[in-house]
């Protein structure tokens, strides 16, 4: 069987370039922070768990990050948390609103490749003016025919953007490292899906992926690296 896949969709945080490192330097640095007030083992799960309770308020990215780490510490804390340290907080996401655009090796490659055959888009989520940022300082906008930033990466996200994009589910794939927001929404739609997993994943990305998905198997392919998603998209197309 050959499929006609019109379209790749490529995710961009730590599919194109490097993100979730500078959250990780950012939480650990909450972590001693917090730390020279209080001797607390769970600091990580008690900033995840403010973080998750926030998302439908704050949304995605590192401002909603800095706004759930300085809720975080006034609650571990107990509100002794000074002045100064709640200014070191408002730092770190600072950092990370301007952290460097560093590809990974062999994306570019890789999506010029792709985009030879079919047309390619990039779908991310996050907050909109960092995320406008990175795809600017990337150097890889005028690869991709349309360029979404959205609040939530889910089935009626999908299905939104498939029906702008006048196509059938069955006419694209989605690249990403995420199972959960990049590749179970497609697959569950009747799409495609190539996941290249990131050496670190956010928790709340790193979810259990649900049993329904297990039915598309022979939709979903897997590579390391970057360098590995042509020949990928290509089996995708084989069947």
């Amino acid at each position: 069987m050959i499929r006609d896949l019109h379209m790749i969709g490529f995710d961009a945080d730590d599919t194109l370039w490097r993100s979730e490192d500078y959250y990780r330097d950012a939480q650990s640095e909450f972590e001693r922070i917090v730390g020279t007030y209080i001797d607390l083992d769970d600091a990580h799960d008690r900033l995840y768990a403010v973080e998750k309770r926030n998302l439908a308020l704050f949304g995605y990215g590192a401002k909603g990050m800095t706004l759930s780490m300085i809720e975080a510490a006034v609650e571990i804390t107990g509100s002794r948390i000074s002045g100064h340290d709640v200014h070191r907080i408002v730092e770190l996401g600072k950092a990370v609103l301007q952290h460097p655009v560093e590809l990974l090796p062999g994306i570019a490659e890789a999506v010029d490749t792709i985009a030879r055959d079919h047309q390619v888009v990039l779908i991310t989520k996050g907050d909109l003016f960092h995320q406008e940022a990175k795809v600017r300082r990337s150097g890889l906008s005028d690869l991709f025919r349309r360029i979404e930033i959205v609040s939530e990466k889910d089935t009626a996200t999908y299905a939104r953007l498939l029906e702008e994009f006048e196509l059938a589910p069955s006419q694209f794939a989605m690249i990403g490292n995420s199972l959960r927001s990049d590749i179970v929404p497609v697959l569950e739609l009747g799409g495609c899906g190539v996941h290249m997993p990131y050496h670190v994943t956010w928790a709340h990305e790193a979810e259990a992926v649900p049993p329904s998905a297990l039915d598309a198997l022979d939709r979903l392919r897997s590579v390391r690296t970057p360098s590995e998603l042509p020949a990928a998209v290509r089996a995708l197309v084989a069947g």
